[in-house]
């Protein structure tokens, strides 16, 4: 069957099947949108389960989706998926030209697109800058932009947490911008707008309306997300056990059903706490052969152009203030173009046109890795 017909159709069992499972487990409330003719959909990005949720609000318009690169490396299921519902591969720490031109080749031919322009799923409950070609992107397409927001996803499910909660999520579009007025726009006019339309602070709003969200083992791999211990300050010293957060200096905290830190002290939110621990890091002032911090049992793969890992090394990752090194492999830190995190536990960086991925533990903090090299970064701009 042609790929154009097919799709729609996958769309339309795939609705049938799951909305209403989806809607029960994440007591999700959404509107429901037809655009017409080609459309650009760009949303704030929270969870792994963004796609399904946002695409609960288009029960009759199939999505193209750009998903992580990673996703097309799982076998079976990666088939599977590509033949009901063709995502559109995007390497996290590389470019993305071809993703750009795949792209507009769907809405040059009718379709609709989505993007999670952030690149990133938040860590601390607050949306990210999109990306600054995403305004000139929307205005070459020729299509229509829609932005559209989920709100109540972090505290749902925060990108560190292992476990779901029960309180709610709302998606809805926020604005509609025809081609017509998408060109009257200066294109840092319309990134700006887009920012503001999927801009989701979930302690602002949390503030303003309180809600519970019940569960299990609430700060369960907290220390995921926040590595930085502001007591003693030890990095990956802290832990986590059902609502508890600690480290072994004696500092101790209890995550609440409201998502904030009892006591407030030092921290009322895991925002403040990450706004912290980042200033923290870009101070760190070290001598270039001082180990900064290093995690054992990492495996290093080359990723080829066809979706395909080779694992070239495994054992100790140990990163020093201008190098990150993994057995006999050593990675200027200078050199690497750029980095990105998928999920948890997977570290990708485009270094000499060669693209990297480490794959951790489901334990261990790569975060850390990727926040020194984004501060040094800050640091060199400064």
């Amino acid at each position: 069957m042609d790929p154009s017909k097919r799709h729609p159709i996958c769309w339309r069992i795939c609705y049938a099947l799951l909305h209403r499972p989806i809607e029960r487990i994440f007591r999700l409330r959404h509107e429901d949108v037809t655009p017409t003719g080609p459309c650009l959909v760009i949303s704030n990005h929270v969870t792994d389960y963004d796609p399904m949720l946002l695409a609960m609000s288009f029960p009759h318009m199939d999505l193209y989706f750009v998903a992580s690169e990673h996703l097309f490396r799982k076998g079976l299921v990666s088939r599977l998926l590509q033949w009901a519902m063709a995502p559109i591969p995007r390497r996290k720490g590389s470019q993305g030209t071809d993703t750009v031109k795949a792209c507009l080749r769907h809405l040059k031919d009718g379709h609709a697109v989505c993007i999670f322009a952030e690149g990133d799923a938040t860590w601390d409950g607050r949306s990210a800058e999109v990306f600054p070609a995403t305004g000139k992107l929307a205005r070459a397409s020729g299509a229509s932009l829609m932005t559209y927001r989920l709100e109540g996803g972090y505290l749902t499910k925060p990108r560190w947490s292992r476990t779901l909660r029960r309180g709610e999520i709302f998606g809805h579009p926020v604005g509609m911008y025809t081609p017509e007025q998408l060109k009257s726009m200066r294109l840092e006019q319309i990134t700006d707008r887009i920012n503001r339309d999927i801009y989701e602070d979930a302690w602002v709003r949390q503030r303003q309306d309180p809600i519970r969200f019940r569960g299990k083992r609430l700060a369960e791999k907290l220390e995921l997300a926040l590595f930085c211990c502001p007591r003693c300050g030890g990095i990956g010293t802290l832990r986590s056990e059902n609502d508890r957060f600690f480290c072994s200096c004696g500092l101790s905290v209890r995550y609440g059903e409201d998502g904030f830190f009892q006591p407030a002290e030092p921290f009322e939110t895991v925002a403040e706490w990450e706004d912290w621990q980042q200033g923290c890091l870009r101070s760190l002032d070290r001598a270039p052969e001082e180990l900064l911090f290093s995690d054992e049992g990492i495996r290093l793969s080359l990723v080829s152009g066809g979706h395909r890992g080779q694992e070239i090394a495994k054992g100790r990752l140990s990163l020093y203030p201008g190098l990150l090194r993994l057995g006999d492999s050593f990675f200027d830190l200078d050199r690497i173009g750029s980095m990105a995190m998928v999920q948890k536990h997977l570290l990708l960086f485009r270094y000499q046109e060669r693209y990297y991925e480490l794959h951790a533990d489901p334990c261990v903090n790569l975060r850390k890795y990727l926040s020194w090299w984004k501060s040094r970064a800050v640091k060199q701009e400064e």
